[in-house]
Formats: C-alpha cells, sequence, structure tokens
C-alpha cells in the first residue's frame, strides 16, 4: 500500500485552490479616479479596462456651486446605447438622478451626485465584449456640453 504524504497534499491542494483563485480573477481591480468642475468637464475622458475586470469609478466634484446647480455623476452605458436620446429623456427624471426609467437597462454602472467638494463612486464588472463604451454626466444640460468619455474594454 501507498503511503501519502500529508503535507505534500496540501501543499498542493493550496497550490490548486490558488490556481483556480487566479485563474477566476485574471486582472487586479482598475480604480480611475476622475474629476468634474463647474465648466461640466471631466478631467478624464478615456480609459481603457479589461473584459471582466472589477472597476471602480471615484468622482470627485471639485466645483464651487451649490449642489443643486451644478452636480455631477459618471453613468457608464451599454455600447448601443443612443446617448443623445439618454440625455434628452433624462432631463426630466430628477427623482432617478436624470436617468431616464425606460433606459435603465442600458446602464452598466452609475454613481450618484455629486456636490461641490462631494466623491461619489461605484465598483462594478466590466462588460465581457470588447468594445467602447459611453459615460455621461446625466445633470441636465451637461452631457451637451461636452460632459462625457469613453471606456474602452480590451479583450483579454
Amino acid at each position: 500500500m501507498m503511503k501519502i504524504n500529508r503535507n505534500l497534499l496540501k501543499t498542493g491542494a493550496l497550490a490548486a485552490g490558488l490556481l483556480v483563485l487566479t485563474s477566476t480573477s485574471i486582472w487586479a481591480e482598475k480604480v480611475i479616479e476622475i474629476t468634474g468642475n463647474d465648466q461640466m468637464k471631466y478631467d478624464i475622458v478615456a480609459f481603457e479596462v479589461e473584459a471582466g475586470q472589477e472597476v471602480t469609478i471615484i468622482f470627485k466634484n471639485i466645483g464651487k456651486l451649490p449642489k443643486v446647480a451644478m452636480a455631477h455623476n459618471v453613468v457608464v452605458l451599454k455600447r448601443e446605447t443612443d446617448t443623445m436620446k439618454f440625455a434628452q429623456t433624462g432631463i426630466s427624471s430628477k427623482d432617478t438622478d436624470y436617468i431616464p426609467p425606460a433606459m435603465k437597462d442600458s446602464v452598466i454602472a452609475k454613481t450618484g451626485l455629486a456636490g461641490s467638494g462631494e466623491t461619489v463612486k461605484v465598483t462594478f464588472t466590466a462588460p465581457s465584449e470588447p468594445g467602447d463604451y459611453p459615460y455621461v454626466c446625466t445633470f441636465p444640460g451637461h452631457f451637451f456640453a461636452g460632459m462625457k468619455g469613453l471606456m474602452t474594454v480590451k479583450g483579454s
């Protein structure tokens, strides 16, 4: 009868467990820090992530105007979303942070609205399909003033 070395067996099980963990989370979390200002501009208008990667967007409103007049957020949308229609339809949706209820399925991730000096964040898993995904500020008029960007998902 063959003798089994229990320490070797434990080491093998640990290595197998690490291999499984590593293969399911190949990419480390990606943290994107974005600011917005009273001129309705993001300081980062494009960033890249890997398909399936965990992403955290930290958004800070560095403007000085009151929240009622100049709040900002970051809303990441599906690739096929008509961003113009999304922004126009959302103008009357104050109760949902200007995200149109009829188009809420177009949202991949969203922060809350941030007033002057406030920071908000959201963590999500990047889509598995490579491509360009728009992000916008939904506060009325901000998208049309240029407060938008692209998240590019790269294939693994």
